[in-house]
């Protein structure tokens, strides 16, 4: 069996395992929660969003975890630039000695949005033409040829830098009057930086910037250094109850 691990805060990368198991089959597995070390699997499929031109820091600590056998492969999916994300996940990979295969980067919406507004128009453009390109990777796949990176210039030590400076954002968060504590953001978080205390959300220091409890807030109440933005997004493609989850046994 082929193990789909994947990490999602907002439903890119879920929708992209969804349509790799439809297509290959597989088990998809949701990385903050897995255990394992992939050596229950004939192959892995690693499905995870760049973040600062490198990988969520779940996936940075899962990879050397995973055993040197299983035949690997990353799906990146980004809203901006690649930056050579796709060069150092598989320099990574291979650091630690990993069986990597094949790595893809394909253009997603975007969701980091703390700083700026995307169009509507723009996301809705990018979602229309996003089945194309996740067919293309899962057709590649299924082919079994190897895709390597070309070798180029990373951003490794600004991705580092940002990955380390990530916890700010967590402290940068705080509730409006809209919060009506139905502790969605607490249960969301991956990394357990949110916590009901007292009656009150407060927001710690183990923020991984996945902005998970951000977009998904039912009410909109979680604001970024008390802006009045009122944009959030989750991919429409998929059951938002979902993110965070396996697939049934």
């Amino acid at each position: 069996m082929t193990g789909i691990l994947y990490f999602s805060s907002t439903g890119n990368s879920l929708y992209i395992a969804q349509k790799i198991q439809r297509k290959l089959g597989g088990k998809i597995i949701y990385i903050p929660t897995y255990q394992g070390d992939g050596s229950e699997f004939e192959k892995i499929i690693v499905v995870t969003p760049i973040y600062s031109y490198g990988m969520p820091r779940h996936v940075f600590d899962l990879l050397p975890k995973l055993n040197r056998i299983t035949e690997m492969t990353i799906v990146q999916n980004y809203g901006g630039m690649v930056g050579g994300a796709d060069y150092y996940v598989y320099s990574y990979a291979l650091q630690h000695g990993l069986n990597i295969k094949s790595v893809y980067a394909l253009k997603m919406p975007e969701n980091y949005t703390l700083d700026f507004t995307v169009p509507k128009f723009y996301l809705k453009s990018v979602l229309k033409s996003a089945d194309k390109r996740i067919d293309s990777v899962i057709e590649q796949i299924s082919g079994g040829e190897p895709s390597i990176p070309r070798k180029k210039r990373t951003k490794e030590a600004k991705y580092l830098k940002n990955k380390d400076n990530w916890h700010i954002i967590g402290e940068r968060f705080s509730v409006n009057e809209k919060c009506v504590k139905c502790g969605k953001c607490v249960n969301v978080c991956p990394s357990n930086n949110i916590a009901m205390v007292d009656g009150r959300i407060e927001f710690s220091n183990r923020c991984v910037a996945c902005l998970g409890c951000y977009h998904r807030c039912p009410n909109k109440a979680i604001v970024y250094l008390n802006r009045k933005k009122k944009d959030r997004y989750i991919n429409p493609y998929v059951d938002e109850s979902l993110i965070g989850k396996n697939s049934p046994e």
